[in-house]
């Protein structure tokens, strides 16, 4: 049984929707205690998890239920914040009928949604430093990701469509259904248009997502948000900032102060994550990754709070992203795996309220926004589909300029031993053009 759900998800080419894109077929084969069903959703303004959670409650939760059969776990939880009443009413009114299925109510904290830290906060067990959640008996999938496990195991639907919350500076912020490869700007038209001038976008949640100018790229399998701002919001010039002007600041305003430290989630876990330390040394020895204490830049989950408890707005989730790149050249992996006998006493008092979050960002006028669910309602003529839309190697294409093919359709697949996922067309079309990155359908 187990083997032919594995196979119809890595058919459908599912991977992680909501975060780097983990192939779910891959994740799936192992023997965990307990599946953990992320409904979270910690980025502010994002509405995607919570809205699919009250609407398809008795589907999402008879899938989870089908999964901890097949896997042989001994339960299923699905974790959501307490606040998305809506979610959290639909689903007590159907978990009932599964005895192996619970729910667990998370406080409004960021970054609840984070694996490690949602590992701890359902399980009470902390993850292994530069861990998986395996490590601690749990397999965790986003609830938009167990949606399309739904729909491949009940009639083989691949992966076509991405729900995407469209919010922020326009006129009709709304949740949709897209075809993957559709472009941001169909998707900001769609929602009534801009309503600034100059409108950047951050692609994602405020605090992980990319700032991105070319609302042109297409929405991926990992979409999850498109949040509209002009281009001169102070957010956006901060995720535009450099890491060499930011480190050239660092150098005269870094006080080591230690309160990116203090509020660091891992660091909170009780990982040797130490951002003020590596900030201090990079402060007086430019990136220092010939220094042993820069290996703590492995453990960053580069979730941005350490920029958001910093008084001088610096940014050491930026630092360690460069790090481990550097790190990563010079052949030198992460040699941090120690797993802590206990979390941070003080965890419970540095928890960062997603209200203040968000005064902190400048978004409390887009905050309390209803984005409702509605499906794309635009024609979509072309799509453009990334070859590589998750973790490993890119797709290799299965088809030719000029082959004409049907929405569903595998177009591209990976590599022979490859990680990675099957990609399929999202409309009726003709193969319009094939590059190294990507597939267009017209």
């Amino acid at each position: 049984m187990l083997d032919d759900i594995l196979e119809k998800v890595r058919q459908a080419g599912i991977v992680g929707a909501g975060g780097a894109g983990f192939p779910t077929s891959v994740k799936l084969k192992a023997s965990p205690e307990y599946i953990i069903v992320n409904g979270a959703e910690c980025e502010p303004l994002l509405q995607v998890d919570q809205q699919l959670s009250a609407v398809f409650a008795p589907l999402l939760l008879k899938t989870l239920n089908d999964l901890v059969a097949a896997i042989g776990a001994k339960g299923g939880i699905f974790a959501l914040k307490e606040k998305y009443k809506k979610a959290a009413a639909a689903l007590r009114e159907e978990v009932g009928a599964y005895p192996a299925l619970s729910l667990k109510y998370l406080g409004n904290y960021y970054p609840m949604g984070d694996e490690q830290v949602l590992v701890y906060e359902v399980l009470g067990r902390i993850v292994p430093e530069g861990g998986l959640p395996l490590a601690s008996g749990a397999v965790v999938v986003n609830v938009e990701t167990l949606l399309n496990i739904a729909y491949a195991l009940a009639d083989g639907r691949p992966v076509t469509e991405k729900y995407v919350t469209i919010t922020g500076a326009v006129k009709k912020p709304v949740t949709l259904k897209v075809p993957v490869g559709l472009k941001y700007s169909d998707l900001i038209a769609a929602a009534g248009g801009a309503t600034v001038k100059n409108p950047a976008i951050i692609n994602g949640g405020p605090m992980m997502g990319k700032a991105e100018a070319d609302l042109e790229q297409p929405v991926t399998k990992t979409s999850k948000g498109l949040i509209v701002l002009n281009a001169d919001h102070p957010w956006i010039r901060a995720k535009r900032r450099s890491l060499q002007e930011m480190m050239r600041i660092a150098k005269t305003a870094c006080c080591h102060c230690m309160l990116c430290t203090d509020l660091c989630p891992r660091y909170m876990l009780g990982h040797r994550l130490h951002p003020d330390k590596i900030m201090r040394l990079a402060s007086y020895n430019s990136t220092c990754e010939k220094e042993e204490a820069a290996a703590g830049a492995f453990l960053c989950c580069e979730c941005g709070l350490c920029e958001i408890a910093c008084i001088m707005s610096l940014q050491p989730w930026k630092l360690n992203q460069e790090l481990k790149k550097r790190l990563g050249a010079l052949g030198v992996k992460n040699p941090r795996h120690e797993k802590p006998a206990a979390a941070n006493p003080f965890r419970p008092y540095r928890q960062y309220p997603i209200p203040k979050l968000i005064q902190r960002l400048g978004l409390a006028a887009y905050d309390h926004i209803d984005a409702p669910l509605a499906d794309y309602a635009g024609e979509a003529r072309e799509a453009r589909l990334l070859l590589k839309q998750h973790l490993g190697a890119p797709c290799v294409p299965d088809v030719a300029v000029g082959d004409e093919v049907r929405k569903g359709q595998a177009i591209a697949s990976p590599a022979p031993g490859a990680l990675g996922a099957c990609l399929h067309s999202s409309l009726d079309g003709r193969v319009k053009h094939i590059d190294n990155f990507s597939i267009v359908v017209a």
